[in-house]
């Protein structure tokens, strides 16, 4: 079982920085495909970025490409993503999540879930 627990959600002003950590507690992490999702108010949830179980291989959807940064810590069971030049757009729900399988932009192989962190982007 893999447990994921996000943090460094919160308010930040349009066009500031942030970076959301997802740490996992279990022994797999370095073979799982990670990504992070967001579900923003009445919208659907969404991947916003992945990253194969090496680091080396990304994806980004076009909403945020050059603006976010995927990267992970294998050695430290860490997922990272860097947002900068923040829009009100991105304010969102963010979840982390692993994916077994390595399928890393296929939304439906993502099995283990974290809880979310809040962020909220004023304009």
């Amino acid at each position: 079982q893999v447990q994921l627990v996000e943090s460094g959600g919160g308010l930040v002003q349009a066009g500031g920085s942030l970076r959301l950590s997802c740490t996992s507690s279990g022994r797999t992490f370095s073979t799982y495909a990670m990504g992070w999702f967001r579900q923003g108010p009445g919208k659907e949830r969404e991947i916003v970025a992945a990253v194969n179980w090496s680091g080396r291989n990304t994806y980004y959807a076009d909403s945020v490409k050059g603006r976010f940064t995927i990267s992970r810590d294998n050695a430290k069971n860490a997922l990272y993503l860097q947002m900068n030049s923040r829009k009100p757009e991105d304010t969102a729900v963010y979840y982390c999540a692993a994916d077994p399988r390595g399928a890393v932009r296929v939304t439906t192989a993502y099995d283990y879930w974290g809880q979310g962190t809040q962020v909220t982007v004023s304009s």
